[in-house]
């Protein structure tokens, strides 16, 4: 049937309207281009100023559209590496560290330490200002040469306190029933929705983990502050202090504003009274370049970033949203960097509290084959790498964590929600018509039977006996009964599991790319350049890549956005409907206690 000429025209405007839309988000990517090849170079004698706040993830891609349109592309990369080019860079004499309040976990806490120590090396001074402090700000600050803290300002570093919420007594009064099968005295993952308080295992591992974080948090103060273990662990016991107070005990270094900070910097650096300061933002010092430092050069290692909860499909890396890992992105990119002959290695860097069994395997057994084709595989393990975390890291040549690294959690747990008293408090009624034994078993109604629950409980015993134990023991170069005994869901620090073998090295990224370098046998004063894979894709190419698959990922990021925005206690409760999503349909969880808070 011909086009009516109304339908044409209107047609015409909307292709119009699309094209001039597509010319504005050009143009202003050439505007944002532009202005960013523009950006004044770094003066001699520059403080480079760096805020570290935020959760900061292990990685996203930099990306200055995303930033304009409202994405957040800072990540704990981004820092470390504006402190290597700093240290590196001689026109950047100092570096001033804002430091506000942070969720990044204990090992990245650690890790950062470790690159303020580095950057030190050269004599460079870093001074660090914090407004208020709670332990973890306070931590990172005893890297610096110098601590200050406003007049005002106060220290909250009273000790460690960690929660652990449980869901029972609401599903209770929901009429909602955790029918759930584990393995492991230590797999405490769902007994926050099977309990309504610690159980003594839950509560023997919890109490380990806090004295390691703790005892290490006093040496490290004492250590960097140039006291005893026993005077630090007595000022916890006093604190919060006022910036004052804490000055007369030698906490910090002054009680000062901001810009008294930027004086005694002035001083230091052999500013004549006359002159200002030269500072240079975060955001200007993005412009310049490893590379015209000398930097990220040579041999290829792939770096692969795997953070968040495991799920089969694609992985969520945008600016948008909470990460995760997609078995689909992490095995293609990993089979990606083992074709590609430039690449000589590989370092899969975890931040994970696991997931699906089905997809950790999945990457287990990609890992395997990069092995094959004879590439060093090392792990970078950052905050979590436990249960299906550590499932994608057994395998690989050598394992490197920090001794804050929560890692281990080697059990296995499935189940589902029984709704029935919620429908019968809805007035919803179910009926049945099965054909086979077993054709019943995920009713959503009826907790399992004695038979189902048999038949359930062989089914998670083959995933913790014929699979997880076994590939965590040959990777390890270990027997199963060594590992059954360390494993049973008990969750360790790094430390902890270097002592118990699940750990080979100590360090972060850097050391782990140095034990890949050596594993490729690169010499000795070659450069490395770190490469990301999969390529991170653009803003543009996330907008305008609208695949099918694309745009069910679009739909996700604005769900996660909204999800973002809820109070932390809803979305805490919003994740029990999450993991029995996964559940109901029958899939083994690795997954840790994800939902503990250490502070």
């Amino acid at each position: 049937m011909a086009m009516s000429r109304t339908r044409k025209i209107v047609l015409a405007i909307v292709g119009v309207v699309f094209v001039l839309f597509l010319a504005c988000l050009i143009g202003l990517a050439l505007f944002i281009a532009s202005i960013r090849s523009s950006t004044p170079g770094v003066e001699k004698n520059s403080v480079l100023v760096l805020r570290v706040a935020g959760d900061l993830p292990d990685y996203r891609p930099e990306d200055p559209a995303a930033r304009y349109f409202g994405g957040d592309d800072n990540s704990f990369a981004l820092l470390t590496s504006q402190i290597k080019k700093a240290k590196v860079d001689k026109r950047i004499n100092a570096i001033l560290l804002d430091i506000d309040f942070t969720s990044m976990g204990w090992a990245k806490a650690d890790e950062l330490r470790d690159t303020i120590a580095d950057f030190r090396m050269t004599g460079k001074p870093v001074y660090a200002y914090m407004e208020l402090a709670t332990n973890k700000e306070y931590y990172i600050a005893t890297a610096c040469d110098k601590i200050f803290v406003p007049p005002t300002g106060e220290l909250f570093i009273t000790g460690f306190a960690a929660q652990v919420q449980f869901y029972r007594g609401s599903l209770d009064k929901l009429g909602i029933e955790a029918d759930v099968v584990k393995i492991g005295k230590y797999k405490n993952a769902p007994d926050q929705y099977t309990e309504k308080k610690m159980t003594d295992a839950h509560r023997e591992v919890l109490n380990s983990l806090l004295d390691g974080l703790f005892n290490r948090y006093i040496q490290g103060i004492a250590t960097a502050r140039k006291k005893s273990f026993d005077e630090v662990k007595a000022m916890i016991d006093n604190a919060p202090f006022k910036s004052t107070e804490a000055q007369s005990q030698g906490l910090i270094d002054g009680a000062l504003y901001k810009d008294q900070v930027y004086d005694d910097l002035k001083k230091k650096l052999g500013y004549k009274d006359n002159e200002s300061i030269k500072t240079t933002s975060e955001s200007a010092y993005r412009d310049v370049t490893p590379e015209s430092l000398g930097l990220n050069e040579g041999e290829r290692i792939a770096v692969i970033y795997a953070s968040g909860p495991i799920n089969s499909g694609a992985s969520n890396d945008s600016p948008y949203g909470e990460p995760t890992i997609g078995s689909d992105t992490v095995v293609k990119a990993v089979n990606d960097a083992a074709a590609d002959e430039r690449v000589k290695a590989i370092v899969i860097r975890v931040d994970s509290p696991g997931g699906s069994a089905f997809a950790s395997d999945l990457i287990w057994h990609a890992i395997e084959n990069a092995k094959a084709k004879k590439k060093p595989v090392v792990i970078s393990m950052s905050d979590v790498a436990a249960s299906g975390g550590y499932y994608i890291a057994c395998n690989a040549d050598k394992i490197v964590a920090q001794p804050s690294t929560i890692t281990g959690s080697i059990g296995v747990f499935a189940g589902k929600p029984v709704m029935k008293g919620f429908y019968d408090w809805l007035g919803v009624t179910n009926e049945y018509v099965l054909r086979g034994k077993n054709a019943g078993l995920f009713r959503e109604t009826e907790k399992f039977t004695p038979d189902e629950r048999k038949k359930f409980e062989e089914m998670i015993n083959s995933t913790y006996w014929d699979d997880f134990v076994p590939r965590v023991a040959k990777g390890r170069g270990k027997d199963k009964e060594y590992i059954h005994s360390i494993a049973q869901g008990h969750v360790w620090l790094g430390e902890q599991g270097k002592q118990n073998g699940l750990v080979d090295e100590f360090g972060g990224l850097d050391k782990a790319v140095d034990i890949a370098k050596n594993l490729a046998k690169i010499p000795d004063g070659t450069g490395i350049k770190r490469v990301v894979f999969p390529t991170p894709r653009t803003f543009f190419e996330q907008v305008f890549n609208l695949e099918p698959d694309e745009q069910s990922r679009i739909k996700i990021e604005q769900q996660r956005a909204a999800y973002k925005a809820l109070p932390p206690e809803v979305r805490r409760s919003l994740r029990f409907a999450a993991m029995m999503e996964q559940m109901r349909n029958g899939q083994s969880m690795l997954l840790m206690d994800y939902e503990l808070t250490i502070k």
